[in-house]
């Protein structure tokens, strides 16, 4: 079942997170070593919001909704949907972001900066010219 909501294009992100995840177990195993955490995802478009999450605790997936059944996440990143695309893209940084006020965090901080690996896994990788 795809992640992606037509109303939210950065969504699709999510469906990249997953095949990487999916990919391969040795890969999964080390995200959810380093990631220790539910990881929600809060995103705003024109007047509408939803919300996936990337359960790096115990399943290495990636589902819609707050957090996987019966669980909550250790952290909540809420901000638009054209600034998640910057940031999993790689054009923004999420410090600058949350300094500017684009990107809320509800819960742990701390757990937010073993984010940037798990992005990095939605970018589309880089020709070697």
């Amino acid at each position: 079942m795809p992640l992606a909501l037509d109303d939210f294009p950065s969504s699709a992100a999510f469906d990249a997170i997953q095949a990487s995840l999916s990919a391969s177990p040795a890969d999964r195993k080390a995200a959810i070593k380093s990631g220790n955490a539910i990881f929600g995802f809060t995103l705003k478009n024109a007047g509408k919001e939803e919300s996936w999450y990337i359960d790096l605790k115990e399943t290495g997936t990636v589902g819609r909704g707050v957090a996987p059944e019966g669980k909550k996440p250790a952290v909540t990143l809420v901000l638009n949907d054209s600034e998640f695309a910057k940031l999993v893209s790689g054009k923004a940084n999420a410090q600058k972001l949350f300094m500017s006020g684009k990107l809320k965090v509800k819960g742990d901080i701390l757990k937010a900066t073993k984010l940037e690996p798990i992005m990095k896994k939605a970018q589309p990788p880089q020709s070697k010219l």
